[in-house]
């Protein structure tokens, strides 16, 4: 058992892991392209492209949960 009492589950993990991986790929999407931009062509520049990241995010967040959605649907029958 792991430190808070319950088993080991490949499922969860792995949902776990997934969650993990994309919030920390679309932070360093943020932060390293973000200041790309700001030190390539300016604070003005940065914030407008660190908004069209943040759209970009929460269309593929979208995309995400829909599926994920779909998945549980199709599972319950």
């Amino acid at each position: 058992m792991g430190k808070n009492g319950r088993a080991f589950s490949p499922g969860r993990h792995q949902r776990q892991t997934q969650r993990r991986l994309i919030l920390a790929g679309f932070l360093i999407l943020l932060g390293v392209g973000g200041g790309l931009v700001w030190a390539l062509y300016g604070r003005t520049a940065a914030v407008t492209a660190i908004a069209f990241l943040l759209v970009g995010a929460g269309l593929f967040g979208l995309l995400w949960l829909i599926l994920a959605l779909l998945d549980l649907w199709v599972k319950k029958e």
